[in-house]
């Protein structure tokens, strides 16, 4: 298991090792294409990944990420922001030149006992890296190893918003780095060559090369979580044919000029989608660089968390109502030492509220939970096992990211 801000189990958009979990199904019908690779896409050659066991998501409650900014009401959406990148497109790139400019990320999940492998994008020289939020989610301890430069930082999420699937990390140390800029003008069209890149099955070195088409455009999906049955709907992706593996997560998707036109989101084992095999999804530049100037900014909002991950420390999973007699978030597990275990709340239990504000189910009380930080008191209401309505101030802990 990968534990996120409510301590349940996570969607990984690659996989990680010795874990299942996510399923997914897409909203809208996607533009067919060819699956076989593209001969213009951006050109380069460097070693393909293997669908290996470790890979894609993680989560880190970093210490040492940037100091959070207050909380948002829900309903409010991403502050808007300046555009980090100059109007003008960014000049043509070699594969061997964006290569320089990526990151192989490993995530350590200390609660799951397990490890995951996604990828990143260095925007800034001194070490801000764009990656999945599923990258980063559950991991207890983060690291990066710099393409350009061969280095491994350690490093900390400074913000994420699961929303649109995206966290920022910072390397420790980093300066001098070579960056990729995200051309957040890029127009893309089904049919378009597209090339991806990233740490295909985790195994780290030069990143992996996968071609390929545009097969659509304004795609959206939806990213449930088996453990804990939260759900998010991502919106706007860019549809692919290329194969994009695990591990690739966070990685960036190129035109056939080598400009970077999206952020790469892997399906897998743990994340799969419903559709063709070889199919793969990117969040568009434009999504990525405004979530990311948000994020670096410290602009928090429904959607944007910065700083550390608020924890409560329970795996959770849908109330069934006719069953159980209420709706909300029903405990399956309490991880030993948290701020729930300490409450005396039990496997059993059903979360019903969070400072006055109802819980529905696993997706709300994770929400909820993104708009606190450590240490932030709020009032837990529960039914528990008897059918007994309960409340009771918590002091919120400290736990893996995302």
């Amino acid at each position: 298991m990968r534990w996120n801000a409510a301590g349940v189990v996570s969607c990984a958009v690659a996989v990680v090792l010795g874990v299942t979990g996510c399923s997914l199904s897409m909203s809208s019908a996607s533009s067919s294409g060819s699956s076989s690779p593209s001969s213009g896409a951006a050109s380069g050659t460097s070693p393909g990944g293997s669908s290996g066991t470790s890979s894609g998501g993680s989560s880190s409650t970093s210490s040492g990420a940037a100091s959070s900014g207050s909380s948002a009401s829900a309903g409010s959406s991403v502050p808007a922001v300046s555009a980090t990148s100059p109007p003008s497109a960014p000049p043509k790139l070699s594969i061997s030149q964006v290569d320089a400019g990526m990151v192989d990320l490993v995530s350590q999940q200390s609660l799951a006992g397990t490890a995951a492998a996604g990828t990143g994008i260095v925007l800034t020289s001194n070490g801000e890296v764009l990656t999945n939020n599923h990258v980063i989610t559950g991991s207890t301890s983060l690291s990066g190893v710099d393409i350009g430069n061969g280095r491994t930082y350690t490093a900390s999420v400074i913000g994420y918003d699961r929303t649109h699937d995206l966290a920022l990390v910072q390397l420790h140390g980093a300066s001098g780095l070579q960056t990729l800029q995200l051309d957040s003008a890029a127009k893309v069209a089904v049919g378009d060559a597209v090339t991806a890149l990233g740490n295909a099955g985790g195994k780290g070195g030069t990143p992996a090369v996968a071609t390929g088409s545009v097969t659509g455009t304004d795609q959206q999906i939806i990213a449930s979580d088996e453990g804990s049955g939260s759900s998010e709907q991502l919106n706007g992706l860019i549809q692919v044919d290329a194969p994009i593996q695990a591990g690739d997560s966070g990685g960036p998707l190129l035109n056939a000029s080598g400009q970077v036109i999206g952020i790469d989101t892997a399906a897998t084992v743990s994340y799969q989608f419903q559709t063709a095999p070889a199919q793969g999804f990117a969040i568009t530049a434009a999504q990525a660089q405004q979530t990311a100037a948000a994020i670096a900014a410290g602009l928090s909002s429904s959607t944007v968390h910065i700083g550390p991950t608020a924890w409560l420390g329970v795996g959770v999973g849908a109330a069934n109502a006719s069953v159980a007699g209420t709706s909300g978030a029903e405990i399956v597990q309490v991880i030993p030492g948290s701020p729930a275990d300490g409450l005396g709340l039990a496997p059993g239990d059903i979360i019903t509220s969070l400072n006055g504000s109802q819980v529905g189910d696993p997706t709300t009380l994770t929400r909820l939970l993104d708009l606190h930080h450590p240490g932030d008191s709020v009032t837990i209401g529960w039914t528990d096992a008897n059918g007994q309505a309960q409340s009771s101030p918590l002091r919120l802990g400290s736990g893996p990211a995302g």
